[in-house]
């Protein structure tokens, strides 16, 4: 009789055990009712009729998938390996169940898939350079796929971009021209500048004959003190070499 009472309390702790089950606050259960859909349940006790009712545990939380690197051609025709990092969850625990086998496989599927699909579409230059708008796209895409499974794509991330050292050395001299042409225009802009402040200080000096003979006394100061050797200048004032200067002139008989 006792072992009767220890067989019938055992059996009824064993189907509480199986009917009350307690869920965390980011985890819900998607309940069947003889193979069908019932309801979603959860967080706290939910209560599992065993024999007719099975359950399906979600996690809410935010999951890390990494995507392997993956191999692709850029839109010229250059070969790299990029890797990339996606943030996701399930925000609806009954599609996530129903609509996909294993979402957190298809999900890693797809990533790989439209990873290589969008940055086919673009040059080597723009993966490099523009990475947050390629991030922003690649979410935006992802997102749209996985939403009929219930997944959210919280964000993107590519964490490298390898290339071969043939084009690592073909980068650097594409730099190297590049900061050479930079160099070039500064100095040309340089001359430019230097030549237009020429000819309005010219245009100062022929404006006033004071100034004009001060300037030619303070080149003869800089001629002499070059030399190494001692040399004796005579200025002569202005004056006195302008009629000189007009004789002088092509054409002129007087």
């Amino acid at each position: 009789m006792f072992s009767i009472f220890v067989t019938v309390l055992v059996a009824l702790a064993f189907l509480i055990f199986s009917i009350f089950k307690i869920l965390r606050e980011y985890e819900r259960a998607v309940v069947f009712t003889l193979g069908r859909f019932s309801r979603v349940s959860g967080p706290g006790l939910v209560i599992v009729i065993p024999g007719i009712q099975t359950y399906e545990r979600v996690n809410l939380r935010t999951f890390t998938l990494d995507v392997p690197p993956q191999d692709i051609i850029s839109k010229d025709n250059v070969s790299i390996h990029v890797n990339a990092v996606v943030y996701y969850r399930v925000i609806d625990a009954q599609r996530s169940i129903i609509q996909i086998e294993d979402y957190t496989e298809a999900t890693g599927q797809m990533a790989q898939t439209i990873l290589r699909s969008i940055l086919g579409r673009h040059e080597l230059d723009e993966i490099l350079s523009e990475r947050e708008t390629l991030n922003n796209l690649l979410q935006e895409q992802l997102d749209k796929m996985t939403d009929a499974w219930g997944i959210k794509i919280s964000s993107v991330e590519i964490k490298n971009v390898d290339i071969g050292k043939s084009m690592i050395r073909a980068i650097a001299r594409q730099a190297e021209a590049e900061r050479e042409r930079r160099a070039k225009i500064i100095h040309a802009q340089g001359e430019l500048q230097a030549s237009q402040q020429l000819v309005e200080a010219s245009k100062k000096l022929s404006e006033d004959p004071s100034a004009m003979q001060l300037r030619y006394l303070q080149t003869l100061t800089e001629i002499s003190s070059e030399q190494n050797q001692k040399v004796i200048i005579f200025p002569l004032p202005l004056e006195l070499i302008k009629p000189l200067l007009h004789k002088s002139k092509p054409g002129d008989n007087t």
